[in-house]
């Protein structure tokens, strides 16, 4: 059993003792610590009158989600927290909701891409953005102290439903100036989708639709949670669709994870489009709609492609580079005043509609790019600088220290220019390798990106290897 908590949220696989897995009695004492954070950031009184608290939940489809959904809602009325509940929903859908409400802060119940055994509660602000590391810490520190307090009887918490969100969510993006619902429908598109038996089983199609998406073929679109395949949307998980887009002679597939705020894209002919390369595009169509003399910034994180520098380069753009996460991204967009943003999983951010990755609005911004491009899906790709990432993770143990890893790995390379604002970036002259500790799982990350796909994956062989030896030297030693 796991539990994983940080700034990212409170993770874990279901069942097993308090503190080991996420139990319900770990549901209970997240949930309230954030509901005491959250009133105490509210605890001014307006007019003279204190004003009741307000939290927005929403889920995706997976099989302890209504668990999950019914231990939250109680637990938030028990601290006296009236409960905006919005049902079957995706991560960045919750994110509109909160500020439309004018709650007070979110929650949303999702593992993102993990297998159907997680859950997680994904903590929300005021403005439908997720919690900072400070504001994190403090509610950890309110649970791991218990420091909280249930509220008598005549001041319960009220709950209301509301199932209206996905169609303003869709209404929104419909608004944007940047989607071109013309081009789009006179494209007459026929698209397949994936979405892994979760909530854009509902929700893609609905926006294809209202796209004016002439044919949608559904794969494991019906919403029970129980996964054909495992959700994270990487190109070895993805071959039922990649054949079915050749089969059906589509245009293009479309892949979201089970929060929908990850997009990935296939090609007409089965080939990944690539999910770094998913930003890359939309930033593309974004800067290329600036008026002239407009210079647009864009963010992605340490570890995503340098196309997407190039791209922002060649529109006459600045680009900046984050720590990984999208509370980083969000934080550096902010102070760049950035147009578009993300990370290199298929995580689209435009500001302008909000501060959240959401593969809702990356489909709208593709769809009409391509439409407007004219050419096959394939041809778009091959139309953007040509870098490959290798993407791979060493498992750990609890005895590891990882920091130790890391120090000696700087060590190791303290030739090459090291960046160490978040685990370890090491630049070679063409290629770059990223190392850090995952904030989800027991697991340090590595990846890499050359222009050859060979000098990818072998950069990565070499610096796993490292790590080996420094783990067995720990392990020699202790």
């Amino acid at each position: 059993m796991s539990l994983i908590k940080s700034i990212s949220g409170i993770r874990g696989t279901i069942g097993g003792k308090p503190g080991e897995g996420l139990s319900p009695l770990d549901v209970v004492k997240f949930t309230a610590a954030f509901a005491t954070f959250i009133k105490s950031k509210n605890d001014t009184p307006k007019n003279g009158t204190k004003s009741k608290i307000k939290i927005v939940i929403g889920r995706d489809a997976r099989i302890s989600g209504e668990m999950m959904n019914n231990i939250v809602i109680g637990t938030l009325q028990g601290m006296g927290v009236d409960v905006v509940d919005i049902g079957l929903s995706t991560t960045p859908t919750v994110e509109l909701a909160v500020p439309e409400e004018k709650a007070n802060g979110g929650i949303i119940l999702t593992a993102s891409h993990n297998p159907k055994q997680w859950n997680a509660l994904k903590l929300l602000n005021e403005k439908g953005e997720f919690i900072n590391e400070k504001e994190g810490e403090e509610v950890l520190k309110i649970a791991d102290s218990d420091d909280y307090s249930f509220t008598d009887v005549n001041s319960l918490g009220k709950v209301t439903k509301n199932d209206t969100y996905f169609k303003k969510h869709i209404d929104k993006i419909l608004a944007l100036s940047l989607v071109d619902v013309a081009a789009i429908r006179a494209a007459k598109f026929k698209v397949v989708i994936d979405c892994v038996n979760s909530t854009g089983g509902i929700v893609l199609p609905q926006l294809l639709e209202a796209l004016g998406v002439e044919k949608v073929v559904k794969l494991y679109c019906d919403p029970t949670g129980e996964f054909p395949h495992n959700p994270e949307p990487l190109p070895e998980n993805l071959r039922d669709i990649a054949k079915a887009v050749k089969k059906e002679n589509a245009s293009l597939g479309i892949v979201v994870d089970p929060d929908v705020d990850r997009l990935a894209l296939v090609c007409e002919d089965g080939e990944m489009f690539g999910e770094e390369y998913t930003l890359v595009a939309c930033a593309d169509y974004v800067l290329s709609k600036m008026s002239a003399g407009e210079k647009g910034a864009t963010v992605s994180n340490l570890s995503s492609t340098r196309a997407l520098r190039d791209v922002t380069e060649k529109h006459g753009g600045s680009y900046a580079a984050s720590a990984v996460g999208e509370v980083n991204v969000v934080t550096l967009m902010k102070a760049t005043n950035a147009i578009i943003g993300g990370e290199g999983n298929g995580g689209i951010i435009l500001p302008e509609l909000h501060y959240g990755r959401d593969a809702l609005v990356g489909i709208a911004l593709f769809l009409s790019h391509l439409a407007k491009f004219g050419k096959s899906c394939s041809m778009l790709r091959s139309s953007f600088p040509d870098y490959h990432i290798s993407k791979n993770k060493i498992e750990l143990t609890k005895e590891i220290n990882v920091d130790a890893i890391l120090d000696d790995i700087k060590e190791k390379y303290k030739k090459q220019p090291v960046n160490t604002v978040d685990g370890v970036k090491i630049e070679f002259e063409k290629e770059w390798v990223h190392l850090r500790k995952s904030n989800t799982e027991p697991i340090i990350r590595i990846y890499s990106e050359s222009e050859s796909e060979t000098t990818a994956d072998n950069l990565a062989k070499k610096i796993m290897a490292d790590i080996r030896e420094c783990i067995k030297s720990q392990q020699i030693n202790a």
